[in-house]
Order: structure tokens, then sequence, then C-alpha cells
């Protein structure tokens, strides 16, 4: 099949977030499956730069903008990926990520700069960029992209359109001016097009007009339909509720795997867990902490922001910190305020707590390898890949019951205990004191050696591979196809 995957981020050309993991790994695992699969990203200067050599091989003119776009042709780094890069240096050539700049305030034109990147992705989709190229299949992938179906949708003759929501809440709002400035067509302004509370809704635009809506996750494509986590689109997502499909992500062994892991100070696996141990003295010792092989150790990677839970971490670690229980290894950036509080916590406990604020990825992988306990208490989490990767390092996952969490995690209970099929702690309240249970829950499991192991050695050996994601999406698109 031929197929267009069209986002605004992917690793290693650029990454905010998950949505990078996701869709710099999974057109590689289409690839695989020997799909002619060709992924579309703006041009930012990091993404080209990451992606190396890159070819012009069109120019083409799109409603609303003066200047032509060239689109420049190069490989996703590492795969036999075609990629696309749309570059328009008004646009996209800036400093700051793909959409805020470095004082942290999103880019005043951001609705404009994506507007222009849907419409180039449509150019390519309707085989008008002079590539002699037409694909089967566009794969949109949150706000950003939104409009492309939109757009699409004017055209009897087009390829069949898959829209996936990775996180509903990062939804594209703008003025409702916006609709003009980017001459789109009036009868997009309505309930059933892309106006939602007075407002331009970018996400609208995959969510009305897509042939077929994924998640990231059965249970998040359940919980979407509801008023607790529909974020006020649950009543079009309910009335779309056959065309939306649950697929767990998957995680990229090639790179998340301790036995090949070149990021982390010693390689290991579940026959040979001696590595961990010297992952766990060097994480230690590189966040100055006291290097004690027998204290626990908690680790968190992730962005600082209530979703995620981090009030929560901070405040159930706190009289474990005090009382000297355990150590915690923290990285991660966001909200002011949370980063602030973290740091008080880290001056409080110095010794006892590891912070770094920002993103390092040879840090991530370091505490993956190193920690004993990976905390992840989101108050909805739509996938989630660092439970995934915490399994396959043999670091226990302490995750609260949602969405991909609640698909990937098994409770260590009496029941699943004796069963043989537990692989983590799994709580239900978004409260601290719940946290802080299944924290003690698993410190209990850390001091019995045996148990502790048959947890990991489970872990360790659960597939999320790629490869089992990458069919799904396969039958789905054959399905579109044949229809």
């Amino acid at each position: 099949m031929r197929i267009l995957f069209a986002s605004s981020e992917a690793h290693p050309l650029i990454k905010t977030g998950g949505l990078a993991d996701v869709c710099g790994s999974l057109p590689p695992a289409l690839k695989r499956l020997r799909h002619d699969v060709r992924l579309i990203l703006p041009a930012y200067p990091a993404a080209r730069a990451a992606a190396g050599k890159t070819t012009p091989v069109a120019e083409i003119h799109l409603p609303g903008w003066d200047a032509p776009v060239r689109i420049l042709e190069g490989l996703l780094p590492k795969t036999r990926v075609t990629l696309y890069l749309v570059d328009s240096p008004l646009h996209f050539d800036r400093a700051g990520d793909p959409y805020k700049a470095s004082d942290g305030r999103d880019w005043q034109d951001n609705p404009l700069r994506f507007g222009l990147f849907a419409r180039a992705i449509v150019k390519l989709a309707l085989d008008q960029a002079g590539l002699d190229w037409k694909p089967q299949i566009l794969h949109c992938n949150d706000w950003q992209t939104g409009l492309a179906p939109a757009l699409l949708s004017q055209y009897p003759e087009r390829p069949a359109t898959v829209f996936t929501i990775h996180n509903l809440s990062y939804q594209g709002l703008f003025p409702a001016h916006v609709l003009e400035d980017l001459i789109l067509p009036p009868e997009f302004w309505n309930l059933h097009g892309l106006e939602f509370h007075g407002q331009l809704s970018f996400i609208k635009g995959g969510l009305v007009f897509a042939d077929r809506l994924t998640t990231v996750s059965p249970t998040y494509a359940r919980e979407i339909q509801t008023a607790q986590f529909g974020q006020g689109l649950d009543g079009l997502l309910n009335a779309r509720a056959r065309d939306i499909q649950g697929i767990l992500n998957g995680a990229d062994y090639r790179h998340w795997d301790p036995a090949r892991d070149k990021l982390i100070p010693a390689r290991y696996d579940a026959d040979h867990l001696e590595g961990k141990a010297a992952c766990k003295q060097a994480l230690q010792e590189a966040l100055g902490l006291e290097p004690d092989p027998a204290i626990p150790l908690l680790g968190h990677v992730g962005r600082m922001v209530p979703q995620k839970g981090m009030d929560l971490i901070l405040e159930a670690c706190e009289p474990l910190l005090t009382s000297g229980q355990v150590q915690l290894a923290i990285l991660g950036s966001g909200d002011r305020g949370l980063e602030a509080r973290a740091q008080g916590l880290a001056a409080r406990h110095a010794g006892r707590m590891g912070l770094r604020i920002g993103y390092d990825e040879a840090l991530a992988h370091r505490i993956e390898a190193g920690a004993d306990l990976f905390l992840m208490p989101s108050r909805f989490e739509p996938c989630g890949l660092n439970q995934i990767y915490s399994l396959r390092y043999g670091t226990i996952p302490v995750v609260r019951r949602t969405g991909g969490l609640a698909d990937t995690v098994v409770d260590a209970d009496a029941l699943h205990l004796a069963e043989g099929t537990a692989t983590g702690l799994v709580f239900d309240a978004p409260t601290a004191e719940a946290l802080g249970e299944a924290i003690a829950r698993g410190l209990a499991l850390h001091a019995e050696p045996e148990t502790w192991r048959g947890l990991m050695h489970r872990g360790m050996a659960m597939d999320f591979s790629w490869e089992r994601s990458a069919r799904a999406y396969q039958d789905l698109y054959r399905e579109l196809i044949s229809r």
C-alpha cells in the first residue's frame, strides 16, 4: 500500500513528547511490512539538520501565501522511509520548539503555520506536487494535521484518511477570524464542522472529516467517549463510535532495550541482571545520591504538568524521603510552579533526591535502567511509553489505572501474583494517598527478592513491539482501501 504519514514531529528529527516517538517508529515498522510509506513534516531547522542530505524535489503554490513552498526529500535517519520536509522559512525557520518560542509562549501564528502545513499535505495526497506519487492512505496525527482531512473532504477522488488522537486535551483552538485568515470554506463554520464554542478547532478537522479515527490504546478509545475524558468532544466521538479504534502504541526496542542500549553504563538482560545494579550505582553517582544498592530508587521522566501527576509524586514521596526509605530521581520540565516545587523538595532532601529540569535523552535511558520503580500517576494517559520501557528494563512501573497504563501493566495483587501474571503496581484514585499506598506495596515486594525478580522477569518478557501495532494499522488500511 502507498501511505502518506503526516506529523508535526518525529524522532530523531524533532521531539517534544510521545508523538515524536510514535511517528518516528510506526512508519519504519510499516516499511518493514513492505509498504510504500512516506513521512511528511515541517522543515524546522533541527529537522533539516538531523535529516542530513535532502534534495528539493518540488515547488508548490498554496492558497493565501505568495511565496512558493519547497518540498525537500530525504530519508528518516537509519531507515528506508522516504521523508518530505515542507520548507517555508517564514513559518518554520525559527528558534524554539515546534510550537513555542524560547520564552515558553505559543507562536502567535501557529494557525497560519499549521494551516500551511495542512495544505501542503493535501497537495501531496492528491498528487498535485509533481512527484508522480499518489497515496492510497493519508494518516494524520493530532491537531497540527487536523485541517488536512477537512480540506481533502472536498475532493471526490482522494485517498482514504485516518486520524490518530494522541492526546485529546491538545486541540488547536484559535479565534474565529482564523477561518478567513486561512481562506477556509465558510461551510466549515458550524457545529458539525470546525466550530467549537465560538472558536476554530483544528482537531475537529480530523475528528469530523477523517474516514476512521484511532487512539493510542483501547482503554483511551473508550475513555474519550465519556464526559470525564472527552474534553467537550465526547458527543461527537460517541456519534462516531463505530469509526473509532484503539491501537496500542509500541516500543521501539532498537532504542529501548537494556541488552543493546548504548546510552546506559552497563548492558543487561533478564538472565544477566548484574548490569542493572551497575546502572543504579552510576545513576546515584550522577545525580549526587548516596551509592546504596539496597535502598529502593524511584524514578520518573516526563512533562511536569498536572496530567502527569507530578504534584502527586512530590506529595507522596516527601514523607518517604524524610524517613530515608527511598531515593528519588526526576527528569522533566513544564509548569513553572511544579518545577519550583520539585526544586524545593530536592533542596530539602539533597543526597536523597536528584532532579534535572529539562530533557536529556541519555539521562532518560539511565533513569529507566537505574531505577527500581518507575512512577506514572497520570490523571489520564492516552497510551504512555515509559511504563512499556520500564517493563523491558526490569524497572517495576507504578501506574494509575487509566488509558494505556491500564492496558499494559498487571497489578501485583494477591490474585495476579498467585497466577504469575503480575508486572507492576496499579492504583485507581488520582490522589497522593493512593499513589503512596501503591509505592508502599512496591517497597514491601522489593523486600522479597524472589517475588521481585519474578516481577522483573515477567515484565522484561512482555512484547509491546511496533510490529504488532503496525499489523493492526495494516489491517485498518486494507479495510479502508477495500471499501
